[in-house]
């Protein structure tokens, strides 16, 4: 996978300052998911500048200009695994990184979440990388902060949509749960919860 350049939205704006940013990012669109394309306009700068997520644009040539294509966001989060949901396999690979707790018979540990991964539909943009290769960046990014820090699990959410689900499937997450939405994620998205997926990754 080559051609694709990584940017910290929190450098660029140091760099660039934040109007010049803005500009950057209103070149985005996701007619399939409001939420992402909200997220990305509206919160991500606020976000990235006190920490609490980070996000990574993702930029590609084409007729020689360099265009963004993609994003995704990443945080820290706890999360909690009930026993029952996990293979024999996974289990064992979780209980090195987790504390069980035996009352509730789940898992407990921190772990990066993708909180957001889109395509930017503006221009055609979306045809310069596909699905797949999106989220291989984002989990080599993981990957690359967790031989720092230590760490093999990634997890993420998505609508209760069959397709998301076979895609996120496809490339190794498992369903682990379900969260319900948030207030400020209500209209936003469709159902009424969020299905959680989680993957091991190999060194």
């Amino acid at each position: 996978m080559t051609g694709y350049t990584l940017i910290n939205l929190r450098e660029m704006i140091e760099h660039l300052g934040e109007d010049k940013t803005k500009i950057i990012l209103s070149n985005f669109m996701c007619p399939l998911n409001k939420d992402v394309d909200d997220f990305l306009k509206s919160k991500s700068i606020e976000f990235s500048k006190q920490g609490i997520a980070i996000t990574y644009l993702v930029f590609a040539s084409n007729k020689n200009e360099n265009v963004l294509i993609g994003y995704f966001t990443l945080a820290t989060k706890i999360i909690m695994v009930y026993r029952t949901s996990l293979s024999n396999t996974l289990r064992k690979r979780i209980t090195k990184f987790a504390q069980y707790d035996n009352d509730f018979k789940r898992y407990v540990f921190p772990a990066p979440l993708i909180g957001q991964l889109s395509k930017n539909f503006f221009n055609g943009y979306d045809k310069l990388i596909s699905g797949d290769e999106l989220l291989k960046l984002a989990c080599d990014k993981i990957k690359a902060i967790q031989r720092e820090i230590g760490g093999r699990v990634v997890y993420l959410e998505c609508e209760d949509n069959p397709k998301l689900i076979n895609f996120y499937s496809a490339n190794g997450f498992v369903q682990f749960g379900k969260r319900k939405l948030d207030r400020d994620e209500v209209g936003l998205m469709q159902g009424e919860y969020l299905v959680q997926l989680l993957k091991y990754l190999k060194p």
